[in-house]
């Protein structure tokens, strides 16, 4: 098997392509492309071993292409980009297989809300309206979140100047997270996905 260097952004591309946790990067492409599964090879034709060999090339040099585009003129095109994308783009940054290697349920439920910070940082403060019958969910500081209540064990969202309750259920910080995405403009339906990774 061959290696090849991408760019992140490629990388994030392929990575929010995943259907199923730990989904190879060749499996995911072979999707996008439409080309075999790998399994029936043999019933490939010289056209089709054509067609794949092209498109690894066109590939190389796109990504080759990139590395040579100075910097800031990347930054200029990745916003327009994502400013041109429908609201939930957190779906194009959000990591599955990084997901799945954080540790337990709060290391994904933090993971998720970096990822909609990050897809999101005008909107993220919108937040710290979320809250409970007796709680503050989101806060700005520690203290402001040890102020609310006892036992919450607050944890800094990962990069970011939040911070977030996390002495709670599975259940309750699903719906946390539902409640995020539906303050930060998502469908139901797409507020309904995030959750569910969880």
């Amino acid at each position: 098997m061959k290696k090849i260097d991408i760019d992140d952004e490629l990388y994030q591309y392929i990575a929010s392509n995943t259907q199923s946790i730990g989904e190879s990067a060749s499996t995911i492409l072979r999707r996008l492309l439409n080309l075999s599964d790998g399994n029936t090879v043999a019933e490939t034709t010289n056209e089709h071993s054509e067609q794949e060999t092209s498109t690894v090339e066109a590939v190389n040099d796109h990504a080759t292409e990139n590395t040579q585009q100075p910097e800031p003129e990347v930054e200029k095109t990745a916003p327009s980009k994502a400013t041109s994308q429908a609201k939930g783009n957190v779906f194009n940054v959000l990591n599955k297989e990084e997901l799945a290697m954080q540790k337990g349920v709060v290391g994904r439920f933090l993971f998720i809300l970096a990822a909609l910070y990050r897809s999101h940082k005008n909107e993220f403060v919108n937040v710290l309206d979320i809250k409970g019958r007796d709680r503050v969910y989101f806060a700005t500081s520690k203290e402001a979140l040890l102020e609310s209540g006892s036992s919450m064990n607050p944890k800094n969202i990962t990069d970011t100047e939040y911070w977030v309750m996390t002495n709670s259920n599975t259940t309750r910080k699903k719906m946390m997270l539902h409640e995020v995405a539906l303050c930060l403009g998502y469908s139901s339906d797409d507020a309904e996905k995030i959750r569910d990774y969880l």
